[in-house]
């Protein structure tokens, strides 16, 4: 079965603090952005699976994303969790030459 991704425009990458994450709709899906200190972005899923923790308000660095009410961790590459939980989507993101941040879902 072959899935389709459509790119989607976001935000300009200035809107993202470094060093943290800012939640938006993305074709009604809550997508969770980082801006990471290297300069590289990510994206996954904005709820965690555990509580449906913010997981944009979790703590992150340039691997994993911790979300801030059980302390779950998810691997920012893969989604998949570091302490025993479901994986989380992670989403295919870049900054464009103009620098907008898009995402494909």
């Amino acid at each position: 079965m072959t899935t389709t991704r459509t790119r989607h425009d976001v935000c300009p990458v200035a809107d993202l603090p470094v060093g943290e994450g800012r939640t938006y709709v993305v074709d009604g899906e809550q997508v969770a952005l980082f801006r990471h200190r290297s300069g590289r972005v990510s994206a996954v899923q904005a709820a965690c699976p555990h509580a449906g923790g913010p997981l944009a308000d979790g703590q992150v660095d340039e691997r994993v994303v911790v979300c801030p009410l059980h302390l779950n961790a998810f691997d920012l590459a893969t989604g998949e969790s570091t302490t025993g939980q479901a994986p989380i989507a992670v989403h295919p993101c870049s900054v464009g030459d103009d620098g907008r941040v898009s995402v494909e879902l």
